[in-house]
């Protein structure tokens, strides 16, 4: 089984990304978080889960090893497929994915598009005693992480790198830890 792939993007979409790994392309399904961290050029490296079908041999990549446990994770509930799993990657950030299901929160697990109740409540009854979210969030931070996660999503959305976001929202948190998303959002535009 493969565990990651190195090689040189050839080409980079928001589902996917083709790595040239010695002259040999992997179409790589990504989710649309990892796609702003991804390097149009150059080299990236992606922590594959590989899916057989009948029909076709399909990768999910990730960024991280936990983004991948946390697909496979969602992979083991009933009824939950690769692409649901991969639309729960792309609409919510692991902590906070984590976080719903450890918290029971159904309505945020609803939000993901083609979920129903049914879905979210299997998931968090099949994955509640699995998934280990950061204390720090489970003790009361809640609504730090969230408003750290929305400021995050809103940043990488306007162009700004993930990486980058997050450096500069962690210094706003820390010194500010009450920070309002759109509080956060405006002062780490001034700081990009």
């Amino acid at each position: 089984m493969l565990d990651y792939i190195r090689g040189h993007v050839a080409e980079l979409t928001p589902t996917f990304v083709v790595l040239d790994v010695n002259g040999l392309g992997y179409e790589v399904n990504i989710t649309l978080l990892d796609y702003p961290e991804i390097p149009a050029t150059g080299e990236a490296k992606l922590y594959v889960h590989e899916s057989i079908r009948e029909d076709a041999h399909i990768l999910f990549g990730f960024l991280s090893k936990r983004s991948r446990e946390l697909f496979r994770l969602l992979l083991s509930v009933n009824g939950v497929g690769a692409n649901t799993a991969r639309l729960f990657l792309s609409a919510l950030t692991v902590r906070q994915l984590e976080t719903a299901i450890a918290s029971g929160e159904e309505k945020l697990l609803k939000s993901v598009k083609g979920v129903g109740a049914k879905t979210a409540q299997r998931i968090i009854l099949d994955l509640k005693d699995k998934v280990k979210p950061d204390a720090s969030v489970m003790a009361g931070t809640v609504s730090k992480s969230e408003a750290f996660d929305d400021a995050q999503a809103a940043l990488v959305m306007l162009g700004f790198a993930q990486a980058q976001c997050a450096k500069v929202l962690g210094k706003l948190f820390a010194t500010e830890p009450t920070l309002s998303t759109e509080e956060a959002i405006k002062r780490a535009l001034t700081m990009l």
